[in-house]
């Protein structure tokens, strides 16, 4: 079993990633982003997803990442909420696959799933 207070420690990585991600670092450049994407909206058109879908998946994973913070006094939060991490960070590290990126590009998603994996299983 892990310790409780490394679940709140993941569950704060967690959320923590994610909101920068989403809310800090949309529109940047980074060495993760698919293909040749510079902003998040390229990364999903390069994955040939739909503009809607890029909107669809930040709510969820602001909604998670937030559900995950607030876990930590709401314990009940932090299953449905990594779950909701586990199947998404799933569907990125396909979608780096997909396009054939490298694994240093899959490598932030795997750590996610990773660690969200981790905290479902602590519960």
């Amino acid at each position: 079993m892990i310790n409780p207070i490394f679940t709140q420690i993941l569950s704060t990585v967690v959320a923590l990633g994610l909101l920068n991600v989403w809310l800090l670092r949309y529109n940047k450049s980074t060495a993760y982003r698919g293909g040749q994407a510079k902003s998040l909206k390229e990364e999903f058109a390069v994955y040939g997803l739909p503009i809607w879908f890029y909107y669809f998946i930040g709510a969820l994973k602001v909604s998670a990442a937030l559900m995950l913070l607030l876990s930590l006094w709401f314990p009940a939060l932090a299953f449905p909420a990594a779950m909701v991490v586990v199947f998404l960070m799933l569907g990125a590290v396909s979608m780096h696959i997909k396009v054939k990126d490298s694994i240093m590009k899959t490598v932030p998603a795997a750590g996610m799933l990773i660690m969200s994996v981790a905290i479902c299983s602590s519960l």
